[in-house]
Parts: C-alpha cells; sequence; structure tokens
C-alpha cells in the first residue's frame, strides 16, 4: 500500500541538528578526548566536535534519551531513555570508536534515571525512574546483568542520582529524596549490599552527587540550597553548607576541580565556585533568562568547563576569569512554523512560545521575544523587507528581519488567536486565518494597515493558508474538514474541499493545478484546483496525523511529517515513499525543502531542528 515503508525505501541521511534537551540532568558532558561534547537531543545521542562543530549521531533509541554517561577512558557512551506506562526502557552501551551499538540492554519499567560507569569499565550501573525504583549491575563484557535491588527504603521517597568510586569498582553512591547510601557490590554472591548514611536531624533530597579523587567523600547538591560532605568509608555526613544564603531554587548541577573546589549550578541560574570546610563562595555568576543549570562539564583539568540548561542552551566558561559565552541556543518548546525567505536557502526563520529566531546555517542570527505568547505561524514577504508572523493574542506582528524591530502590529486581527498567515506575491496584501474560523484579507504597507474583506465559511479553526502566484486566489484549510479556494478580487468561494478530517496542512503543486492535502485521518489527498474533484487519495502515515507538507519546487517530490514523528520523502506522480528520516522523537509540526534543493529543515514539538540531505538533484 502507498504510505507504508517497504523494503525498497531508503533511510535519509541527517546532515546536522539544532537543539539540547536541557531537561536531562548532568547530560551535557565533555568526552576524556577533551575534543567532543556529548549531549542528547530528542532520541539520538549527538556527539560535536567542540572546534569545529562537526556531528556524529548515535540512533537507537525509540524514545526520549533520559541519561548520559561515558566511561573513564572514553571508550564506551551510555545512554537510558524513557518510554510508555506498561513497556521496559532500554539503555544501550556505545562504541564510541565506530558509534555503533556495543549492546542493548532492557530490565527497568518506563524510564533509566541515572547511569555510571564503574573506574576500570568493567560495570555499568544503571537506576530505574520512579515506576522502576531498582539499581542495577551490568558486566560490560558479558551484556549480562549481575545483580539488582530496589534503591531506597519504602518509606523514603525517590532516588534520583548515582555515581561510582574513581578507585574501587565494588563501590558506588546512590541519592533522593530523603535517602543517600553507600553500596557494595559483591561479585562472587552476585548481591550488593547498601549502607545508609547517617544524617542526623538532617532531611534532604539529593539531586547530584561527585565522588572525590581520592575516594574519601562525596558530596551532593540539594533542592534545599546547600552541599553535603560526606564520609565514604564510614558513611558519615560531615559538613554542609553554606550556611547562610543558600542557593534560590536548589542545586541542580555539581563538578568536582582537581584542586579541590567545588562548582555549583542552580536552579535559579547561578554558576559558583565554592571551597572550603564551609563552602565559601570565591566566584559567582549569574546567568539571565537560562532557566535551571542541569549540567557543568570540566574540559580537562577545568581551565575551561561547559554548562548546560533547561533553555536548551550551552555556554563555554573560562575558568580563571569565570566569564562565559553563549555557544548552542535553541527552542525549548515546541517549533510551530519554519520559512525560508523567498530564493533563499542559506537563512530560516522558526517560531514558537515567546519568540522567533532566525538563523543563519545552524547558528541563531536573531532573536525576536515577545513574552508569554505563542506565535503560531510566520512568513517572509516575497521581497524579505519584514516577517509577518501570527499570534495567539489575535495580533499580526510584523519585525524587520535584520534588527528584529516591529515594524507594524495589527490588533484584534482575529478574536480567537491568529493561526494562519500568507501573504501575496506583489507584497501589498496579507491573507490571515484565525481560530473562530474566518479567513480575512489586509491591505498593508509599512506606514497603513486595513482589512479589506473578512470571509467566513470555515467553521474551525483555519490551519494552513497557500497564496496562487497570480494574487488572484487562495486556498485555505481548517479543523472543520474543509479546505476552501477563495477568489481575492471579489472575496466569495469559488471551490470547497469537503473529508472527514481535520486538515492540517494543504499545498498546490508548483503547475497551480492540482492541490494536496493532509490531516488527522493520516490521508494525503490530491485535488483538481479548477473544480476540487479528488484524483487520489493514499495513506500518509501508520500512526498520527500528518501536520506538515512541503513540495519540491520543480514539483516532482514532496516531503511529509507528523505524529509518527517520521519525515518521508515522496514521488508526486507515483504516490509512492522513496525515503524516510529517524531522528525525531516529538512530533513533527512542519518541515520545508529548502528552495536550492539541498537539505530539509524540520522542527517539532521536543524543539529539535532537523537537518537532512534532500536525496534527489533538482531537474530544474
Amino acid at each position: 500500500m502507498a504510505g507504508d515503508v517497504g523494503a525498497d525505501v531508503q533511510m535519509l541521511e541527517l546532515k546536522s541538528v539544532i537543539g539540547f534537551n536541557g531537561s536531562v540532568h548532568a547530560g551535557l558532558k565533555v568526552h576524556p578526548d577533551r575534543e567532543n561534547i556529548v549531549y542528547p537531543l530528542g532520541n539520538v545521542v549527538i556527539i560535536e566536535h567542540i572546534q569545529t562543530h562537526k556531528q556524529s549521531f548515535l540512533t537507537g533509541h525509540t524514545n526520549d534519551v533520559s541519561c548520559l554517561a561515558i566511561s573513564k577512558s572514553g571508550r564506551y557512551i551510555a545512554s537510558g531513555q524513557i518510554t510508555h506506562m506498561g513497556f521496559k526502557a532500554d539503555l544501550i552501551i556505545w562504541n564510541y570508536e565506530t558509534k555503533d551499538i556495543y549492546c542493548r540492554l532492557s530490565l527497568h519499567k518506563v524510564k533509566v534515571q541515572s547511569l555510571a560507569f564503574s573506574p576500570n569499565e568493567k560495570y555499568l550501573l544503571s537506576l530505574g525512574g520512579q515506576d522502576d525504583g531498582c539499581v542495577v549491575i551490568w558486566d560490560v563484557k558479558t551484556m549480562t546483568s549481575i545483580c539488582g535491588s530496589p534503591a531506597a527504603l519504602k518509606s523514603a521517597g525517590m532516588t534520583y542520582c548515582v555515581a561510582y568510586s574513581n578507585l574501587n569498582d565494588n563501590i558506588f553512591v546512590t541519592g533522593g529524596d530523603r535517602t543517600l547510601r553507600v553500596w557494595e557490590l559483591d561479585r562472587a554472591n552476585r548481591k550488593i549490599r547498601p549502607t545508609d548514611c547517617t544524617m542526623g536531624q538532617l532531611k534532604r533530597v539529593v539531586r547530584s552527587i561527585e565522588v572525590s579523587e581520592d575516594d574519601k567523600f562525596f558530596y551532593c547538591g540539594t533542592t534545599s540550597g546547600d552541599v553535603l560532605q560526606v564520609s565514604v568509608d564510614k558513611q558519615l555526613f560531615r559538613h554542609y553548607g553554606p550556611a547562610k544564603n543558600k542557593y534560590s531554587l536548589g542545586i541542580t548541577a555539581l563538578a568536582l576541580v582537581k584542586t579541590g573546589e567545588i562548582l555549583v549550578g542552580a536552579g535559579d541560574g547561578t554558576v559558583a565556585l565554592i571551597k572550603g570546610e564551609k563552602f565559601q563562595k570565591v566566584k559567582s555568576t549569574k546567568i539571565q533568562h537560562a532557566g535551571e543549570i542541569t549540567s557543568i562539564a570540566l574540559r580537562g583539568h577545568g581551565h575551561q568547563f561547559f554548562v548546560g540548561t533547561s533553555n536548551a542552551q550551552t555556554y563555554r566558561f573560562n575558568f580563571a576569569e569565570f566569564t562565559f559565552e553563549l555557544i548552542n541556543t535553541c527552542h525549548y518548546k515546541p517549533v510551530r512554523d519554519i520559512v525560508f525567505p523567498f530564493g533563499c536557502s542559506d537563512i530560516f526563520a522558526t517560531c514558537s512560545e515567546n519568540d522567533i529566531r532566525i538563523w543563519k546555517g545552524t547558528k541563531e542570527a536573531l532573536r525576536i521575544t515577545v513574552p508569554n505568547i505563542t506565535c503560531h505561524a510566520i512568513n517572509f514577504m516575497q521581497d524579505g523587507k519584514y516577517i509577518i508572523s501570527a499570534w495567539n493574542d489575535g495580533k499580526i506582528r510584523a519585525f524587520l528581519p535584520e534588527s528584529g524591530r516591529l515594524l507594524y502590529c495589527i490588533e484584534d486581527a482575529h478574536n480567537k488567536g491568529v493561526t494562519a498567515i500568507a501573504s501575496t506575491s506583489d507584497c501589498m496584501r496579507i491573507v490571515s486565518g484565525g481560530g473562530e474560523g474566518q479567513v480575512r484579507v489586509w491591505k498593508v504597507s509599512s506606514t497603513s494597515q486595513r482589512m479589506e474583506e473578512a470571509m467566513k465559511e470555515h467553521k474551525g479553526s483555519v490551519s494552513s493558508i497557500k497564496v496562487r502566484k497570480n494574487n488572484e486566489e487562495c486556498i485555505s484549510a481548517s479543523s472543520d474538514g474543509t479546505c476552501i479556494i477563495w477568489d481575492l478580487i471579489r472575496f466569495v468561494r469559488i471551490q470547497v474541499i469537503f473529508a472527514n478530517t481535520l486538515f492540517m496542512c494543504v499545498l498546490y503543486h508548483p503547475d497551480e493545478m492540482q492541490v494536496i492535502t493532509s490531516g488527522t485521518d493520516r490521508k494525503i489527498g490530491y485535488w483538481e484546483s479548477i473544480n476540487a474533484a479528488q484524483i487520489r487519495e493514499v495513506e500518509g502515515s501508520q500512526s498520527g496525523s500528518v501536520n506538515g507538507m512541503d513540495i519540491a519546487s520543480d514539483g516532482e517530490y514532496f516531503a511529509t511529517g507528523g505524529d509518527d514523528k517520521l519525515i518521508k520523502v515522496w514521488n508526486y506522480k507515483e504516490a509512492e515513499v522513496t525515503h524516510v528520516g529517524i531522528g525525531h522523537s516529538g512530533f513533527i509540526n512542519r518541515l520545508k525543502i529548502c528552495p536550492n534543493q539541498k537539505i530539509i529543515v524540520s522542527v517539532s514539538d521536543d524543539g529539535a531542528i532537523l537537518f537532512w540531505n534532500y536525496p534527489f538533484k533538482s531537474s530544474r
């Protein structure tokens, strides 16, 4: 059946990605070779060269990566994932040299919470999430589990993190909600034996643990905003601090420096260097608008370190001066739309909650922020002079693409939010769709904006609008199961397409004789644009709606993406899938084939932007 992924279907090549899952605690790592950083994005683990930014991808997980660990020599990378309720969550050990799967291990339910390698790489320690609550020791060489045990007493809460000894393959530590334990592995009897640490009256929730190089102490970052020092041998709590001025929103990341100092990251974006028995601040800085610090990764002996935040940003810190620079950034909320300027393939724009971002290649060139409002759709005017955007507060905003300055704002454009937007090629008019179902035409210039007409036939929100090249017609797709072709001269309906679906996307074929539609019924429909007669219908997805489509400028191929998280490239005439791309872990919302037909860019609910090599050469 058309739409099925058959044996002759080839894989799309993933070229590069923009994104970082900052919600994974300790998810940003520096590889021991000091040349690469390793981090998760969706169901992919990315290895990126620090200098050249060249990326490699470890693909094999079926859902979001939830934790990462790198062995001491760097030979192995381990990653765990989250899955659905009732299913087991895989953890994968990767061979770093070959970038292949060394082994896949499955025992934990729903989620793998934390991972750690033993110092000699003999064992891998894994901790299950809330629905599992067990620690398991795996033999790396034989790829089997040795033993496991519940991570905490039933009277305690959830265990969040694990850390291995630096010198002994048989000692490790776990910490969490009112639980802190030192464990010893008895390999001969296949048992792990815990000893609870004596904390006295102190009650803490531990979110991060680091063991000192000599294995005498381990240090814990807590949600109370202080650091605990605990003896490994005696399991006795020794110090905690600072006594005053605790870190706001808790300590969310820790790293030990060779000199004995400690780097801490806090929930309010503070990064600080502390030392001494009272954990006094030596240096401190606060990163604005970064969210919480979720990762601190030292490069070598600490001349430089990297910081990852929950708002999907990565910073490089100079250790001596304690200054930082932003090296990577991305959306951390669902990306709603993507658009290229007319005839330009080097620059594109994306929109999400709070902001519009303009990208030059994989680097952010400009960010336009409108706090607490979601941008549903964006479009470049064909002359490239400004960007128009549709917002859920019912306004249409136009911005200058070089400076991001607001050029004009159309107030109350639609009373249930603006959900779709398009412009005519002469840059004189904007066509907008709203949550109430109206399609409105606006006469615009930089100095004046007035509504020409409101066309009221849709009963549901408008999801997509496309304008014909002659600017005399447009087509709008709606969640009411109709697509309407409108006359933009007389402002009346010309034709209407009916289907038993919520339409998500509509496109004109480049010759404009046909249109193709997609929606929640998983079907891709071909229709005559003259009389709205259906030509054919094919299965576009095995599961979930088809949310985004784009057709190449030569009209020979088109690409789709949706809730099945797959990018599919189709032969237009045959209506058959030729290539499939696997990499997104969130629902794909929109995608675009760049004007020069060299790459496909797709955006999804997990905030990721993925670049795929377009598999065909243009015939034009």
